[in-house]
């Protein structure tokens, strides 16, 4: 029998542990001083559950307590009374490499709460070899800049040092290290390429690269071999890096096309996840389904698969994933050459107007050229275009669609950045419910301001984020904004292997986002693009505000975030 004195009442119990949470909660410093407190917000910790009321205490650049801290001093008070308060977000797929040498503020993606742009789809900014700094000096088109730096590390240091309002991390580019190594030629590597490469990859991941970035319908990324891929990711997974892939195809072979991806993975021990995941082509919609219970038969054997997508019906690229790989076979000057002789431009021609399994044909997939929207020129005599459909463009010159594209990426000397349309609404939704999807722009980190508006984006670049939370989460109600958060947040986090970042936690980073769930809200279109989303209040990243009153601040506290080979300084 137990003695009376020795019962503690359930309710005295309860106050106990109540009180040793809020003291686990409370700052070190006697004084309970912090530099920031954010009071009264729904708090969603990007961990999925529902929201609660509290205080959070910011100290530097760190989260140092989430509790009741009304009687706590801080240099600066933030109400967000009935606010939504969440991790900042995390773009899985940013194409700002850039953009940010442009300008740092980043307002697209800080106006939607991102505070973390992730690089690499096949392209990175190293490492580079002389011939390759040199094309990147000459093939820039509105925004220019000096290309000082050799390394990937390097350059994400150089964007650092310059000052950028997110933070920024980067895959290694398949691309980048086949080009470097054996260049345009549509051949396999031999040994000992294949180990230069692989150096490259060590040099990389040591200092701070996520894992290897891959985009398998361009050229010259299409010539790499599933083999020479599994070398990639042997390396990078010493280092617990990751595979991320725009996939071999998207549409006609999609279903061989993830195979591959589950083949690499399985083959090198690797993490994998599938660049903005999607089933292209009308007639192709129909085997997302197949794709899905791929990928979850894979998750279920205890593979680590998981994939991204933004959330529009039309992707981004240029007018080459129009055209045969071959024609572009030795990079774009012998693309542009290849395509002024007539013999040429008559089977280019040909080939751009058949059903094909062993490329990718962007133009064919969207149904017609109506629905293909010209977007970007660099060629000041063609800016006139911008906007219009190449079926439009066509027609003024009296010549078919095929003809016209060729005779576009003669003119530009580009590839003539294109929107195409591809993908079913129903798909679109099916794929933000699944628990193993994050979400990346594919874009710029822009600003409606100088050499930015010289060019029509995608308008995922000012929208992708916010068109999520407002159209999707609180108007379509196709997924909660716990869920939704969780996916924006810890989920990438997580994924990719970012330590501290993607949730709000006492000692994880003060990257934080502070909007109205009410009326946060995308307003950019394919015919306006330039046009900031509203909603989002407050932004801070590293504990600093970056966003405030909707308003930038100017600060550019961004860092570069490692991946988990870089060892400590």
């Amino acid at each position: 029998m137990i003695p009376k004195h020795l019962f503690i009442s359930t309710a005295l119990l309860v106050a106990v542990c109540q009180q040793a949470v809020r003291l686990k909660a409370q700052p070190t410093t006697p004084e309970h001083n912090f530099d920031i407190i954010i009071h009264d917000g729904q708090i969603y910790d990007g961990n999925g559950g529902p929201p609660f009321t509290a205080d959070i205490g910011i100290s530097g650049d760190l989260i140092t307590a989430i509790d009741d801290l009304s009687d706590a001093n801080a240099k600066q008070s933030i109400s967000a009374r009935g606010m939504a308060v969440a991790p900042g977000f995390i773009n899985v797929l940013s194409w700002a490499t850039a953009s940010l040498l442009e300008d740092g503020r980043a307002m697209s993606d800080i106006r939607q709460g991102v505070t973390l742009e992730i690089f690499g789809e096949g392209w990175s900014m190293g490492p580079l070899n002389k011939t390759m700094k040199a094309d990147l000096a000459r093939d820039q088109g509105d925004i220019e800049y000096e290309v000082s730096w050799t390394t990937l590390a390097e350059y994400l240091h150089h964007l650092q040092s310059r000052g950028v309002a997110p933070n920024i991390a980067s895959f290694i580019g398949a691309t980048t290290l086949r080009i470097h190594t054996v260049g345009y030629e549509n051949r396999q590597a031999t040994s000992e390429e294949l180990e230069t490469m692989r150096q490259l990859i060590q040099q990389e991941m040591e200092a701070g690269a996520l894992g290897i970035g891959s985009s398998l319908i361009y050229a010259p990324a299409f010539y790499a071999s599933t083999e020479e891929l599994i070398e990639f990711c042997k390396v990078a997974a010493e280092y617990n890096g990751v595979y991320i892939s725009h996939l071999r195809s998207e549409g006609n072979k999609l279903l061989e096309a993830v195979d591959e991806l589950l083949h690499i993975a399985e083959k090198s021990g690797i993490a994998a996840e599938i660049y903005h995941l999607k089933a292209a082509g009308k007639e192709n919609w129909h085997k997302l389904d197949q794709v899905i219970n791929k990928v979850e038969l894979a998750r279920s054997q205890g593979m680590q698969i998981s994939a991204n997508m933004y959330t529009y019906t039309a992707g981004a690229t240029g007018l080459n994933a129009s055209m045969p790989p071959w024609v572009q076979e030795g990079g774009f000057n012998r693309w542009r050459d290849r395509l002024r002789d007539p013999s040429i431009r008559e089977r280019v021609a040909q080939e751009m107007k058949e059903p094909a399994d062993d490329w990718e044909n962007l133009l064919l997939m969207a149904g017609s050229p109506e629905q293909v929207l010209l977007v970007g020129f660099r060629n000041p005599e063609l800016k006139h275009l911008t906007g219009k459909t190449l079926a439009e463009v066509a027609r003024q010159r009296n010549k078919s669609a095929e003809e016209t594209a060729m005779d576009l990426v003669i003119e530009d000397n580009s590839r003539v950045e294109s929107v195409y349309f591809l993908m079913s609404e129903e798909n679109v939704k099916k794929k933000m419910s699944l628990p193993w999807v994050s979400f990346g722009s594919d874009a710029a980190a822009l600003n409606p301001v100088g050499a930015f508006l010289k060019s029509n984006p995608h308008p995922r670049a000012y929208g992708n984020f916010a068109r999520l939370l407002g159209r999707y989460v609180r108007d379509e109600k196709v997924l909660s904004l716990e869920s939704a958060i969780q996916k924006l947040t810890s989920l990438p986090a997580d994924t990719l292997r970012i330590e501290r970042r993607g949730r709000l936690a006492p000692k994880h980073f003060a990257d934080i986002v502070i909007f109205d769930p009410e009326t946060i809200r995308d307003h950019a279109t394919f015919d306006t693009p330039h046009q900031l989303a509203t909603g989002v209040r407050d932004v801070l990243v590293n504990g600093q505000l970056v966003l405030e009153g909707g308003k930038t601040t100017g600060l550019t506290p961004g860092r570069v975030v490692f991946g988990p080979g870089k060892s400590p300084d």
